[in-house]
């Protein structure tokens, strides 16, 4: 069968659908774009198809981050750090763009009406649904990805992590599993923002995980890549296509669960 020029919202709904989505589930999306192929209205046509799946008592949610020019200063030593950050543009919940890295879509769903965000430089996610503001009020400062995250609420909600053509190492949830593992002498980091606040920015530091270089050095591949792999192989996700993206829908409980013990196996001291 030719695939069409374009895929409409009700084409791309029928494939996910198929794939498992269930109308009221509560789902986590890492999508590209360019893998799903050219869809009628664009990134708004994505959303409008995912909206349909889960339809009007389902939610959607997605990871932001925050686009950051100035994440080049806490790579410098502390006591450094104050004085270059105050040139900065600080960070705005609702404001600031979405981390690049996430991708087009989510930049797009943070834009789109009846959207809604968390309030964090670091860890901000975005929802839209009927649980969208219990997903991404009150998040933690701290260990952001940690107890007490949108992460852990989705995992509590029963809910699942979708992925339309995303590259292996963008799931987020496993830093929520980095948490959960007993993994000794994991990698922890201080970073400082410049923060929007109603009196006016100010600087404040967040302490987690780290979730950028990992929590202990691994040598090789990225361990995300290699647990999202060995799910897969396993048989623990639902693979299909939707559009033209080869996808995984997978149980957000049972991947934290797979990933903190593939942490705990193979992220030991020698």
């Amino acid at each position: 069968m030719t695939p069409p020029a374009s895929w409409t919202a009700e084409d791309l709904a029928t494939d996910l659908a198929s794939l498992g989505i269930d109308r009221g589930g509560v789902v986590m999306v890492h999508a590209s774009l360019r893998a799903i192929g050219p869809t009628e209205g664009g990134a708004a046509g994505v959303i409008a198809a995912l909206d349909r799946s889960v339809g009007p008592d389902g939610t959607l949610l997605m990871v932001l981050g925050a686009h950051g020019e100035w994440a080049w200063v806490n790579e410098l030593p502390e006591n450094e750090r104050l004085a270059q950050l105050v040139a900065a543009i600080p960070f705005d919940a609702w404001h600031t763009s979405s981390d690049p890295d996430v991708g087009t879509l989510a930049e797009v769903f943070r834009r789109h009406p009846g959207t809604v965000v968390s309030d964090h430089p670091e860890g901000r996610f975005a929802a839209r649904g009927r649980m969208a503001t219990e997903l991404t009020s009150n998040v933690p400062w701290n260990d952001y990805f940690g107890p007490g995250s949108p992460l852990e609420r989705l995992v509590r909600a029963g809910g699942q992590v979708l992925r339309l053509g995303a590259d292996p190492d963008t799931v987020t949830l496993l830093h929520y599993a980095e948490y959960v593992a007993d993994v000794p002498d994991k990698r922890r980091v201080r970073r400082y923002r410049w923060v929007a606040r109603p009196q006016g920015p100010e600087i404040r530091t967040v302490d987690s995980l780290d979730d950028s270089k990992g929590i202990v050095d691994h040598p090789g591949e990225d361990y995300f890549s290699l647990i999202l792999e060995a799910y897969v192989a396993a048989g623990r996700a639902r693979v299909g296509t939707v559009g033209a993206a080869r996808s995984e829908l997978i149980d957000a409980a049972d991947l934290v669960q797979f990933g903190a013990a593939w942490m705990e196996a193979h992220l030991r001291p020698e």
